[in-house]
């Protein structure tokens, strides 16, 4: 009997754990990692390179330590389609890939909301080299600041006041603090402005937390203002709030306003929601037994009719369940459903400071800092094993 083949698309935090954990099965079957790079970097600490408080370098590991070349062919190249009637796996420079059982994990694309000048002069956090690209910008800002003597201040406008923001924001003021400190500068030379509908309601935490997150980035020097971004222009924002448009006069624009699924999902036909599809659930798609989809492009329904949001910790756990699945579809063994199990959430604010929901205790501060640490650890280690965990650490 030929043997079969599963691929498994993008080495994000679901891809990966997916594919440690079925190499750790040993399938009877052929295993195809596909990703457009040869690196796995940690989403979690992507503001930390975009705000200059880490190095690029320290935030990923190579895929190929993770991949058993005994079970495991790794392909680098770029996902452009799925062809699902032929069972095959488009792609950019290379030839199609053939596939028995597929798992999508593409991970996340930036959502725009088709705000106007967004996609040309918005910076966003997404991958290593936007935020390299937003880390020059800032250093072209303080490399201006210790030499200028203007009066007015450089301003850096930040829309969206969610997850990704907030963590940029305190990893920002902080290097910011710490410029000052050493170079004798003065405070109001770079001016940070935050706009966001609501930017004290931070999904996954109460008021209270969200509100000591606010509060916090303002002792800093970060501004706060209400509305919504409608225009984005190469030296100005445009934001609307009570029915009135103002501008911000500005160069340096970084959006944090959500995310969307790979736009392959959508390209691709599948029935979705901002390149996310409704996933069974096994984890399958309706219809199409042989296609997981896992991370940022899987919709998952929670108990109360909604839907889960894309995190690395529902990611890792999808990983778990879908390594499970493939294997039992070689195997043709049923398949189990997929079972959330919250444990926590976790915004930094700096290297000191963040707010935790962990086993239902709410924490801020130093304690909630350290939460974020063993978080982040215990996902490199869950995926990229021992080895990245302590290349990492170092």
């Amino acid at each position: 009997m030929e043997r079969k083949k599963i691929v498994i698309l993008g080495a994000g935090y679901g891809g990966l754990r997916a594919l440690k954990e079925l190499q750790d099965a040993h399938p009877n079957a052929d295993i195809v990692m596909i990703n457009k790079d040869p690196y796995h970097w940690e989403m979690t600490a992507l503001h930390e390179v975009a705000a200059g408080t880490n190095e690029p370098e320290n935030i990923c590991y190579p895929i190929d330590s993770v991949v058993d070349s005994k079970q495991t062919l790794f392909i680098q190249d770029t996902v452009t389609g799925i062809d699902r009637e032929n069972k095959k796996v488009m792609l950019k420079q290379k030839d199609p890939v053939s596939f028995d059982y597929l798992l999508i994990a593409l991970g996340f694309e930036t959502e725009l909301l088709g705000i106007e000048g967004m996609e040309k002069y918005g910076l966003t956090i997404s991958d290593i080299s936007s935020v390299e690209r937003i880390r020059t910008q800032i250093d072209q800002i303080l490399a201006e600041w210790k030499k200028s003597h203007k009066e007015e201040p450089h301003t850096l406008v930040v829309g969206g006041a969610g997850f990704t923001s907030i963590e940029f924001l305190g990893e920002l003021t902080e290097r910011l603090q710490s410029e000052i400190k050493n170079n004798q500068l003065p405070k109001n030379k770079v001016k940070i402005i935050c706009i966001d509908p609501s930017p004290d309601e931070m999904p996954a935490f109460d008021r209270s937390q969200s509100r000591y997150a606010v509060s916090k980035l303002e002792e800093q020097g970060v501004t706060f203002l209400t509305g919504r971004i409608k225009k984005v222009e190469s030296n100005a924002v445009h934001y609307e709030n009570n029915g009135e448009v103002k501008m911000i006069e500005t160069d340096t624009f970084i959006w944090g306003g959500g995310i969307r699924g790979s736009s392959v999902i959508k390209n691709s036909g599948f029935k979705e929601k901002h390149s996310r599809v409704l996933v069974q659930p096994d984890l399958t798609v309706e219809g199409e037994p042989n296609i997981l989809i896992i991370g940022d492009c899987s919709a998952v329904p929670d108990p109360n009719g909604g839907i889960y949001p894309a995190t690395a910790q529902i990611a890792l756990q999808q990983g778990d369940c879908a390594a499970y699945n493939l294997k039992a579809l070689v195997d043709g063994r049923p398949l189990k459903k997929f079972v959330y199990h919250y444990r926590g959430t976790v915004c930094s604010l700096g290297h000191k400071d963040a707010i935790a929901t962990v086993m239902g205790k709410k924490l801020k501060g130093f304690p909630a800092s350290l939460m974020k640490k063993v978080v982040d650890y215990r996902s490199i280690w869950k995926i990229g094993g021992v080895r990245a965990l302590m290349r990492l650490w170092k």
